[in-house]
């Protein structure tokens, strides 16, 4: 039986701290040690580490919110230097690492060898069609070690919720860089304040945002206009439907188990980040 969208967009925000410490400091170093140039070098090298030796275009078609040329500048060259195997290895061990460091004593605690087991159990049982980045996850190992064993099902719910999230995008007709605008304007913000593509040349925001005008999303100051605001919530709540599969599996007091279990693991980690 289906669980309430409510829960599934309550496991998203969940989920997203816990998989997103992937992306700090502590991952970040360990692929600068191994001779990435910069911190997308080691961006790239470990997520698009599970789609093997795959060119430029095909990761960007997979990510789908670079820029033109933005993959192309790391891949392949981070191949040069590492293999996707080791950092696929670099990349757990300093994510696990990171977590660990973030949540102290929720680590060891037995609420979160019983997390984990709920979290992969999800995790490992969504359908595979259509979602390139979480087929590729799914064909690696799963950690043992329980804190390992949470990001790496936090990760693979992440990106196949990402997955689902770039097919609602593509069905709304809605580009990668268009969807970080209509972002920026959720939040309140211009497009070259917002950090995934402020460093972007201020003529091509500017064409994008007035692609979005000329659709009717957004008005002459850069704020949602009605159809702008509903488009938004389509794709949101879209996005929220198509990661529901991977629930199914869960009864409906284990989804309430795993939420509440993860509310503290997720509160931890988000309070390091801030």
């Amino acid at each position: 039986m289906p669980h309430p969208q409510a829960k599934i967009h309550r496991m998203y925000e969940l989920v997203e701290p816990i998989a997103t410490v992937t992306f700090s400091e502590v991952v970040n170093e360990a692929f600068l040690a191994l001779g990435m140039r910069n911190y997308w070098d080691g961006y790239f090298a470990g997520r698009a580490a599970p789609l093997g030796r795959a060119p430029a275009e095909v990761v960007h078609a997979v990510f789908y919110n670079f820029a033109d040329g933005e993959v192309a500048r790391h891949i392949p060259w981070v191949w040069g230097k590492i293999s996707p195997q080791e950092a696929i290895a670099v990349r757990e061990r300093g994510s696990a690492a990171a977590l660990r460091q973030r949540i102290g004593e929720l680590a060891d605690s037995p609420a979160l060898v019983r997390v984990a087991d709920l979290a992969i159990r999800a995790a490992l049982s969504a359908p595979t069609e259509g979602r390139a980045l979480y087929a590729g996850l799914r064909t690696l190992d799963v950690p043992q070690e329980p804190v390992a064993r949470l990001w790496h099902a936090a990760t693979l719910l992440r990106e196949h919720r990402g997955d689902g999230h770039n097919a609602a995008l593509l069905a709304h007709g809605i580009g990668g860089t268009e969807s970080h605008v209509l972002m920026a304007v959720s939040l309140g913000m211009r497009a070259e304040e917002f950090g995934r593509i402020h460093h972007l040349p201020k003529a091509q925001l500017a064409a994008v945002v007035d692609g979005l005008r000329g659709r009717g999303l957004v008005n002459a100051v850069g704020e949602f206009t009605h159809a702008g605001r509903e488009i938004k919530q389509r794709i949101e709540a879209l996005t929220d439907e198509l990661a529901a599969p991977a629930y199914d599996v869960l009864s409906a007091d284990e989804l309430d188990e795993l939420i509440a279990e993860l509310e503290p693991i997720a509160a931890a980690a988000q309070a390091a980040d801030d």
